[in-house]
């Protein structure tokens, strides 16, 4: 089952009497969560109707017994049992003599009406490594006949949820500033969830979301930062650029490292520019050919650092990183110094 049937399911009114969450992703599990909540409980017996029990504190048994006792104050209840996978037995033993398995299974072909009961496991992910404890997850709890699948988003699906999620904020961002979170972030739903909802109150509606802002917002996306870094350089922006450097030598980045992310940018731009581009597919399609990887957003970061320097520029900020590389290798007072020069050179008027 999908997040979604899931929701369609939990909006009818009539939902199962037992589920179980599985995969890593907390976002769709957050909503699904939330809207059965929403729907199942009436807002007055809310408090008393919903219980919330770690299997890592309480056995199956007194999930089970909670389930089984009638309330006087709530006709419904949702029952949430996070860390589901801590009841699996331990080493080789078996399911079948197993007497949390029995008890499970015993309270499925009989379940209290009006409970509902989520068994959530969120540690145990799809990849092949957990291949193993999924199927014993799955075949401890198959008395649970709904299992809603949580999978991670890919980067399409993620992108789009940035859009939407921007466009309800009212939030307007750059070209390539959304895909630069996502990437930034690792697709993590989640964390662009709550990465927009920043963005919003520190940018709100008046002006377009920069890749300074997400750099400024999430420090650790090194890359988005660099090239936040080549952008503002590109402006002349001389006081942002120093702003940019500061944020990566705060977040402990090795320097040379991001010298040499400044370096690939400004000669992918200019063999671009050399080469007649004109489009970010042109881009992708040229350099694919010539065995360099090129995903979407890093093609449109070297479309705008192209479109951003002339030929004449980007040559002198090539021979400007090539200089500050050997500054790194001689005996340099300190490689902060060395970046700061090379931020000074490329934003001088």
């Amino acid at each position: 089952m999908t997040p979604q049937q899931f929701l369609t399911e939990a909006k009818s009114g009539n939902p199962a009497p037992m589920y179980l969450f599985v995969g890593p992703e907390s976002y769709r599990r957050r909503i699904c969560r939330r809207t059965l909540i929403e729907k199942f409980l009436p807002e007055e017996i809310r408090e008393e109707g919903l219980s919330r029990h770690d299997m890592d504190e309480v056995t199956m048994r007194d999930v089970l017994d909670d389930a089984s006792s009638f309330s006087l104050f709530a006709s419904q209840r949702v029952l949430l049992v996070s860390s589901a996978e801590h009841v699996l037995p331990k080493g080789n033993a078996k399911e079948d003599d197993n007497p949390n398995f029995l008890a499970l299974q015993d309270y499925a072909k009989n379940p209290t009406p009006g409970v509902v009961i989520v068994f959530d496991s969120q540690r145990i992910t799809f990849d092949s490594d957990d291949k193993t404890k999924l199927d014993r997850l799955r075949k401890f709890f198959a008395p649970v006949r709904q299992v809603v699948e949580f999978h991670p988003y890919s980067s399409e699906d993620a992108r789009r949820l940035a859009g939407d999620l921007a466009q309800r904020s009212g939030l307007k961002t750059e070209p390539g500033a959304l895909e630069a979170l996502c990437e930034a972030l690792g697709n993590d739903a989640a964390r662009i969830s709550s990465e927009i909802e920043k963005l919003s109150l520190f940018v709100g509606n008046t002006r377009a979301v920069r890749l300074e802002d997400i750099a400024s917002l999430s420090p650790d996306a090194r890359e988005t930062t660099i090239f936040a870094l080549v952008n503002a350089i590109s402006r002349g922006d001389r006081r942002a650029s120093l702003d940019l450097l500061e944020t990566l030598v705060r977040a402990g980045e090795y320097l040379p490292l991001a010298l040499s992310f400044l370096a690939t940018q400004f000669r992918l731009a200019l063999a671009a520019r050399d080469e007649g581009i004109r489009t970010q597919q042109q881009i992708q399609g040229h350099f694919a050919k010539l065995g360099i990887g090129m995903w979407p957003s890093r093609a449109q970061q070297v479309m705008q650092t192209m479109q951003s320097f002339d030929k004449k520029r980007l040559e002198e900020a090539i021979a400007a990183t090539y200089q500050a590389d050997k500054a790194f290798r001689d005996r340099s007072p300190d490689d902060r110094i060395v970046m700061e020069d090379l931020v000074l050179q490329l934003t001088r008027k």
